[in-house]
This record gives structure tokens, sequence and C-alpha cells, in this order.
């Protein structure tokens, strides 16, 4: 282990905020807030420059996490120890978001958001939910457990379900402990999952122009004037986000010895970038190499990431449960305690389930109010104008859930290097496993796998 000499120090690099991906990403969030605000008729016909980009990153999604999980895996080197993580992880999971969900009802029950509203449900507009009622009424426990098995191992990749592709990385990765004694194959895998990471360097480039083009339509389509229409609710969803985060998930970082704020700090650049998307898909390539920068275990990094994009929906939890509620009081539905609970565990059950469909918490919510057969389903429709607007901070939250996660069940397990996270959250530098060498934030050298320097 040395320190990195093959470019002198740059005393200024630090300095040139312009050039780093942070400070682009900000400048086309900007730039869309002011082209959407000013100009909404041009702004809404950028909208393909945000789905473009989204795409591209999804495009590359499926591969990334097969061979992520397939190498972590053969890290592991032992099904026990694999069954160990997943369960460490799972329990984690399902511990944080149902307390997600009850904070979410706890919120709603008192601040009441949709109170005075006096909606008829009669006069709501049906049809303009009826794909997300549709899907909702098919979503059950039998039918996503099925969905989790591909109709064929092309199939899992063509339609980027990462359940599914979750799955046959598990299942190859098995395959890899037993065949693959002189590690041949996994080294194969590990090259060719620095080739993906490679070309999502290429593709981040783009998203400034993605940010631009996503926050433009949302502000020209939807307006200013709707977030003050539903100001209540948004309020409600983003004060309980942002509490969460530093509330219980900051009380989590620190009782496990690091700190929520130097974190978020950490992985600034992922956040923005999820700002200005609306999508934590976007980052998830990223999250993966910077897990594994910060001292997290390849193993953990590999199963907990990609499950918890399906399991660990902290901020959908607490925008499901505040929904729900929100509907019911702006349509007068009274609901009993025992309706209340009954709510929170069709969600604990269903939060899961439609976690990687296109439109899912529409779908997760039309299923839940289906179930429980009091509170319109109609009522959806309330929430369309402003859903853009808060699936920022849903993202935003189940980034950071995430990556407390991976940080927790990597300590649980005894691979989370203490030292090297201490350097890196203090902007120090990382270690480049591949070269062993401590590269430092003075240094204008490149990332091998992100193409950019450590924010």
């Amino acid at each position: 282990m040395y320190h990195s000499s093959a470019q002198p120090p740059d005393p200024t690099a630090k300095r040139r905020f312009y050039r780093t991906l942070y400070a682009r990403v900000l400048v086309g969030i900007v730039a869309g807030v002011l082209t959407g605000f000013f100009f909404p008729t041009f702004a809404q016909s950028m909208k393909p420059f945000g789905d473009g980009f989204i795409k591209l990153i999804r495009m590359m999604i499926a591969p990334i996490i097969f061979l992520s999980v397939i190498v972590g895996i053969a890290n592991i080197g032992d099904s026990r120890k694999l069954g160990r993580v997943g369960i460490k992880a799972l329990l984690y999971f399902e511990v944080v978001t149902t307390l997600a969900l009850g904070i979410g009802l706890g919120v709603a029950t008192i601040f009441q958001p949709g109170r005075g509203m006096n909606v008829d449900p009669h006069t709501l507009d049906a049809k303009s939910i009826s794909q997300y009622a549709g899907a909702g009424a098919e979503l059950g426990g039998v039918d996503y457990l099925l969905n989790i098995i591909p109709d064929s191992f092309i199939n899992a990749f063509a339609k980027g379900e990462i359940l599914q592709v979750l799955l046959l990385a598990i299942l190859v990765g098995l395959a890899f402990v037993s065949l693959d004694k002189d590690r041949t194959l996994t080294r194969l895998a590990d090259s060719v999952s620095h080739v993906a990471f490679k070309v999502i360097a290429f593709i981040m480039e783009l998203a400034p122009i993605g940010a631009f083009g996503a926050m433009a339509f949302t502000i020209g389509r939807y307006g200013l004037g709707t977030l003050l229409s539903l100001g209540k609710l948004m309020l409600c969803v983003y004060l309980t986000s942002i509490l969460f985060v530093f509330v219980v998930l900051g009380l989590i970082s620190f009782c496990h010895g690091f700190s929520l704020w130097k974190f978020l700090r950490y992985i600034r650049e992922e956040l923005l970038i999820v700002l200005g998307t609306s999508s934590s898909e976007s980052v998830l390539p990223r999250m993966i190499v910077k897990m594994e920068r910060l001292g997290c275990s390849k193993s953990v990094v590999g199963l907990v990431i990609p499950s918890g994009y399906s399991f660990n929906l902290d901020g959908t939890s607490i925008y499901l449960t505040i929904a729900a509620l929100f509907i019911a009081q702006a349509t007068n539905t009274h609901l009993t305690f025992r309706q209340e609970m009954f709510v929170l565990i069709v969600l604990m059950l269903n939060s899961k389930g439609a976690a990687a469909v296109t439109g899912g918490g529409f779908i997760t919510l039309a299923a839940t109010l289906s179930a429980l057969g009091t509170i319109p389903v109609a009522g959806i429709s309330l929430l369309l104008g402003v859903d853009r607007f808060m699936s920022e901070m849903r993202s935003l939250t189940n980034l950071v859930g995430n990556g407390v996660a991976t940080i927790v069940v990597a300590k649980w397990e005894g691979e989370f290097d203490s030292a090297v996270a201490r350097r890196v959250l203090k902007g120090e530098g990382w270690i480049d496993n591949e070269s062993e060498v401590i590269v430092t934030v003075m240094e204008p050298a490149q990332s091998k796998i992100l193409g950019t320097s450590l924010p």
C-alpha cells in the first residue's frame, strides 16, 4: 500500500467546483426550474431528455446487478454465510420500513393534511387512474412471488425486473461457489463488471442534461401553483421524510459508529442527481461502487444494495401511509383505529410488491385502497398533480436508507473497514482495490470506474 505519485498534486483541484459533476447537475436543475417557470410550453418538450437519461441508466442496471451479485456471492464462498447476510438484511429492511410506515401513519393522523377539502368521491376522475387501479387489483401475494421467477433467463434482462435478475444472479453465484475453485470465472465476471461501470461513467456525463429535462418538464407541466393547492400534503411528506432521515437513520448511524452528515456529504452528487431525475435508480451503479470504496465488502454491497431497491423503500413507505390517510380525510371517509392498522398491515406487504414496477407507488396505493374497501380508489387522482414533486423526496429518502442499511449490515458481518471509512468521510481519499493505491482528493487522477474524482 503506497501513496500514488503518478501525477504531482494539484493544490487547486479542490477549488475547481465548476468542473465537478455536482456543480453541473446543480446548474441543470436550476436551469430546468427557470425554464419551466418562464417558458412552460417549451419546457414540456424537454421531457425526452430526462426520460432518455433514465432509460440509458436502466439499460445498464440489470447487467450491473447481475455481475455485482455474482462476484459478491463468489467472494463470500459459503452458502451459509450468504443466507446469514440475506436474513440480516431482510430483517433490517422489514423493521426500518415498518417504522417508516408507522411514522407516516402517525403524522397523517395528527396533522390531517386532507381535512377540510370535502371532495365528493363521485366527482373524481376515475379514468385518470384506471391503469394503476387495474394493476393494483391484480397485485396479490401469490402473483408477486410468481413474478419473481422469470419466464426465461433472457426475459428477466429484457424486462429489467430487478427481483428476477437478483434471483438469477443468486443462482449463478451459488454455481460459481460450487464450481469455480480456481476463481477464473469470478475474475472474468469482475472484469466484465468494470466494463459495465465504465459505460455508466460515460452515461453519467449526460446527468446535467437529464436533470434539466426532467425538472423543466415537471415545473412546466404542473406549475408551482399545484404545489400551493396541495401544499399541506407535500409539507407532511417532506418534513416527515427529513425527520426520518436525520432522527431515525441518524440514530441508527450514531449507534453504529459513523456520522450520517458526513455520509450525506459523501454521496452528495448522487443525491443531487436523484433530486433532478426523481429516480433513485439513476445512481444505483454509482452507489455500488461508492459503498465498496467506503469500506463495505464487495460481497455485502452486492447483496444489500440491489435487494434494498425492492425491499428497503423508507421514503415510499412514508408517502404511502400519508397518501392513504390524505385521501380518506379529503373524501370525508372515517377510519376506525382497526381500519388504520389494517392499512398499515396491507402496506407492509404491498410496499414490497410493486417496488420495481413503473408507477409502483400508485399501484401499491391502489391495491391497498382496494383491499380496504372503504377509501375510494379514485381518490388517487387527487395526487396526480403533485406526485412528481413528492417522488423526489421519496427517492432521496430511499437512497439514503439503502446506503445506511449497507453500512449497518456490513458492520454486523464484521466486513466494514472503519479506518478506510474515516479516511473517505474526511475527504482524504480512498483505496483503489485494484492497484492498492491510496488516491487522494488533491490529485486530479480519475477513478477507473466512475470517471470522476471523489467529491
